[in-house]
């Protein structure tokens, strides 16, 4: 099926930013093509230059879909701070437990310049945790001493062929500011997580990880909505859904997609419909060109809040059933039946 018009797909590598600190050009990719050279941002006058290092913000974070749990760990710097955190869901038990370090000005907390090299690490009095990129995939490494009155640890490692694609987007957000972000779905995971004096054995077969790797400068505040999904067909082909809106100009590059055996999808515009009083009720996620049109049905709402005065968030993150139909670009239906994922709404001052 012939892809969105107002969808921009960029083939060729290019420098995210100009020397007058702009974007060089805003769209979507199936692959990193941007060098993240975030040294030439330019968004405060030269007076106030020196500080504007405190608006960046960079983020990796990987999740592991598990049939009976969801595994999340993240390295940030968001300027002012650092936050260091982990959590796991409990899809039976409907609880969850998560554990967060927020360090001033980041120190310690290492981010690579780009997404396809390099190693993000912290290590603390407690807590060590370092990504990795490699040839093949991604290794994550993982111990948090005392997580939840025990331990969690975890050596997993994320296979990343080549063809596998990435939903790659550079957005721009008003005033100078812009957004880069790589979000990578069903990769297939194997190692190990232990918490709680259990050990889960990761299989390719049953086991999928994604990332979402983040760069740029917001406003202050912000807002979005952020769907994901990665799991299997009834054919066990791999699929995963990556759908949001709520930040910054989509008109080049909105950021939904179906992922299929690892093959990008492209959708355009997706409409939202839930409801922020109860958001344990149902979601719709509606494609106006009919490509998609999903019941996502919560069973378990994570809040997550944050108050550290200059930063502060809020973030309702629903795991439940995705269910409904999505077109590929080749015209193929597929149908989805209960595919488990999360949708979020997060409002942040930062």
């Amino acid at each position: 099926m012939a892809q969105s018009k107002t969808q921009q797909e960029i083939t060729e590598s290019l420098p995210l930013l100009t020397p007058q600190g702009g974007l060089t050009k805003a769209g979507w990719a199936r692959q990193p093509f941007w060098d993240c050279n975030l040294e030439a941002a330019r968004f405060y006058p030269p007076l106030t230059r020196p500080l504007q290092h405190f608006r960046v913000k960079r983020w990796d974070y990987y999740g592991v879909t598990t049939p009976t749990h969801f595994y999340s760990f993240t390295l940030a710097d968001l300027g002012y701070a650092g936050q260091v955190f982990a959590y796991i869901v409990d899809f039976a038990g409907r609880s969850h437990h998560e554990e967060t370090l927020t360090i001033p000005f980041a120190r310690g907390i290492q981010l690579p310049r780009n997404s396809t090299e390099g190693a993000s690490c912290y290590e603390g009095k407690s807590v060590r945790i370092a990504f990795q990129t490699e040839t093949t995939g991604r290794r994550l490494s993982v111990n948090w001493g005392g997580f939840g009155g025990s331990n969690l640890a975890a050596e997993v490692f994320f296979r990343l062929p080549p063809e596998h694609e990435s939903l790659v987007i550079t957005i721009p957000i008003k005033d100078n500011r812009f957004y880069y972000n790589r979000k990578i779905n069903c990769l297939q995971a194997e190692g190990w997580i232990e918490t709680g004096g259990q050990k889960l054995e990761l299989s390719p077969e049953t086991h999928l990880g994604n990332l979402d790797w983040g760069r740029g400068v917001w406003e202050y505040k912000s807002f979005w909505v952020w769907a994901s999904a990665s799991g299997f067909l009834p054919d066990r082909r791999r699929v995963g859904l990556n759908l949001g809106f709520g930040f910054g100009d989509t008109s080049a590059a909105t950021e939904n997609a179906i992922i299929l055996n690892g093959r990008i999808h492209k959708l355009g515009q997706v409409d939202f419909t839930y409801d922020s009083g109860n958001f344990m009720r149902p979601w719709r996620m509606v494609a106006p060109d009919g490509r998609l049109d999903l019941t996502f049905t919560p069973f378990l709402d994570r809040t997550a809040a944050t108050n550290l005065l200059l930063i502060t968030s809020e973030v309702h993150q629903m795991f439940g059933h995705y269910s409904g139909a999505a077109i590929t670009d080749d015209g193929e239906t597929l149908k989805l039946e209960g595919l488990l994922g999360f949708a979020e709404e997060h409002h942040a001052k930062w």
